[in-house]
């Protein structure tokens, strides 16, 4: 069987008006990123419909008595740095019925087709306990394909533990130039540990986190699940079928997850940090879409 692009399976995944969107998206986070960062005024002109609003000068409007927009001249390009969890909790089951790193890949080569489509630049760090790979801004597909291919060699049923305290910390160490950082985690990160780290990339950087949810093992209606006893990635759990479907049982984890979700979101809105939660290659794309909504309008 070919080895398809990791670029073209996004392509046929992408209509054209959320590909447009999620650009436009992509574009406010560029003038965010940039803003008094080597990004240049250039004039004001009359604000005319379908021009973003977030980019009405509202005290030139108000002197105008009409709305305003200010230009900037636009900074030849952005980094992205994807931050990407590869411990062994990735190998997981989502909601979906694939593994998380299956999620979790598609996100990445979301990130970098939007990327490759505007010229901007796509960087790398990958790691767990043991393991961490960097890669360098680059743009062009041949590089992305790399990239991506990198990351999916990494998500392996043996890999190590998850240890997302090292690529967040090479992240802040290496990327100097202001960039927007994409964390791809599970759902249970970030956690306490995480905050230091986040909170001084957030200093240079801004930062938005996918988390990929997880399937939960007892839940009736929770999704495929294969047959016979459900293990725990890190073997310390293993659950026969006869439990799975019960009514408190599920009921009992469920509040525990919505619990851990809770939490974490929690710290993402104490960090001012945005976050979304993903459960399968299906609804990535929409969400990531909110996610670059939702970071906009925090920045106004």
């Amino acid at each position: 069987m070919p080895d398809v692009s990791r670029l073209a399976q996004v392509r046929a995944r992408l209509d054209l008006p959320v590909a447009r969107r999620a650009s436009g998206l992509l574009e406010g986070r560029h003038r965010s990123v940039f803003k008094g960062h080597g990004q240049d005024f250039d004039d004001l002109h009359l604000y005319a419909p379908g021009e973003d609003v977030g980019d009405i000068d509202w005290k030139s409007s108000a002197r105008a008595g009409l709305p305003i927009i200010r230009r900037f001249v636009r900074e030849s390009n952005l980094n992205l740095v994807l931050v990407v969890d590869t411990g062994r909790t990735m190998g997981a089951t989502a909601p979906s019925g694939e593994t998380k790193a299956e999620v979790a890949s598609f996100c990445c080569a979301l990130v970098a087709y939007l990327a490759r489509d505007r010229g901007d630049r796509v960087a790398l760090v990958a790691g767990d306990a043991e393991r961490l790979v960097q890669l360098p801004p680059r743009a062009s597909t041949r590089d992305l394909e790399v990239l991506l291919r990198t990351v999916e060699d990494l998500w392996r049923p043996d890999a190590p533990p998850s240890d997302l305290s090292r690529p967040l910390d090479r992240a802040q160490t290496a990327f100097r130039r202001r960039s927007l950082v994409v964390v791809v985690t599970d759902e249970a990160r970030p956690g306490p540990e995480h905050e230091q780290l986040l909170r001084s990339l957030r200093v240079r950087h801004e930062v938005m986190v996918v988390q990929v949810a997880d399937l939960s093992p007892v839940g009736a209606a929770a999704g495929p699940r294969p047959p016979g006893d459900v293990a725990d990635v890190d073997g310390t759990l293993r659950l026969p079928p006869f439990l799975r479907g019960r009514a408190a049982l599920a009921e009992s984890a469920s509040r525990a997850v919505a619990a851990r979700r809770a939490e974490v979101a929690g710290r993402l809105r104490a960090l001012q940090v945005e976050g979304v939660l993903v459960e399968g290659s299906h609804d990535v794309v929409q969400r990531f879409v909110e996610l670059l909504g939702r970071q906009k309008r925090a920045r106004r």
